[in-house]
């Protein structure tokens, strides 16, 4: 029999469905909850339990992954009343068992992540706030950029769990891992936005896009943005990784964080617009990369 600890996801869309796959394929006894339905064949060939309601997926689990889309979601799935068409279901930390380990890997403020991490211990539970950066393909792969916020005790019980789905780092005390996140995603949107410019003057100005990215990525401005969404832009491939809409909510999330701190940093302040200019002319759904279609709607150009 396995020693393994028995692990419950919450959450199985782009990013939960194949962390939950991975998690089994490393010889964990996983169950898993959506909402949708959509994704459940994907994780029952893959050896995923599929429960009814979060209640049934951690009644007994010795840790539970959440990967759904927010913190308000988090703090309903986990500590509200919430009603599945015909069924009703309490918070699912209602029905963890006592020490079992919670370990939240959506994108939430770091307000949020605090609030949550002293609601569960105070119902004697082991917390971690350990969002995750790499996209779909690196949910896909188990290389995911793991930044968690907790206890070391917490940490060093959730590494083997956390390892099977990427390379976690133990960032700080509770919120620091929701925290790095932010800091991740001023990171990555900001780039976006950088990219998103570059291409968009290369191309009017006469230059190929496609070839002044490929000089590009042999100097400085090389990064993982401009080699992966910098073809998705050539392309115009705006199938989603990571929505528009969920970035806009990370950027607004890190401007109330850098509100709260009392600094002043106009180019998430900038990007967090433009983000927010995109979704409202119904790009919420596109790739965040497709941010270069905002900039193309501001000047005029032909297909955004």
């Amino acid at each position: 029999m396995s020693n393994k600890p028995r692990i419950a996801v919450l959450g199985t869309g782009i990013m939960g469905q194949p962390m939950a796959c991975n998690l089994a394929a490393a010889g964990f006894d996983t169950a898993a909850w959506n909402r949708s339905e959509t994704r459940y064949q994907a994780l029952t060939k893959a050896g995923v339990q599929v429960m009814s309601s979060p209640a049934d997926a951690v009644r007994d689990r010795d840790a539970v992954v959440v990967m759904l889309s927010s913190g308000p979601v988090c703090e309903e799935i986990l500590f509200g009343d919430f009603h599945q068409p015909a069924q009703g279901c309490q918070g699912a930390v209602h029905a963890m068992k006592p020490g079992a380990l919670l370990i939240v890997m959506s994108s939430i403020g770091r307000n949020e992540a605090i609030d949550l991490a002293a609601r569960s211990q105070a119902r004697g539970l082991q917390w971690l706030d350990a969002p995750v950066s790499g996209g779909e393909k690196g949910a896909i792969e188990g290389s995911l950029s793991i930044m968690a916020g907790g206890t070391e005790d917490a940490f060093e019980r959730a590494t083997p769990i956390l390892a099977a789905m990427g390379r976690p780092v133990h960032i700080g005390p509770a919120g620091t891992g929701a925290l790095a996140k932010l800091v991740n995603q001023l990171t990555v949107a900001t780039t976006i936005a950088a990219v998103s410019e570059a291409m968009t003057l290369a191309e009017v100005g006469g230059a190929d896009p496609a070839r002044v990215r490929e000089a590009m990525l042999g100097g400085f401005a090389a990064s993982c943005i401009l080699e992966q969404h910098g073809q998705r832009m050539l392309e115009r491939n705006f199938t989603p990784g990571g929505p528009s809409k969920h970035q806009l909510k990370d950027t607004r999330s890190a401007c109330d964080a850098a509100n709260e701190l009392g600094l002043e940093l106009p180019l998430l302040k900038l990007t967090d617009q433009l983000f927010s200019d995109l979704v409202d002319h119904d790009g919420g759904d596109l790739d965040h990369s497709a941010l270069l279609l905002e900039i193309r709607r501001r000047n005029g150009l032909d297909d955004y």
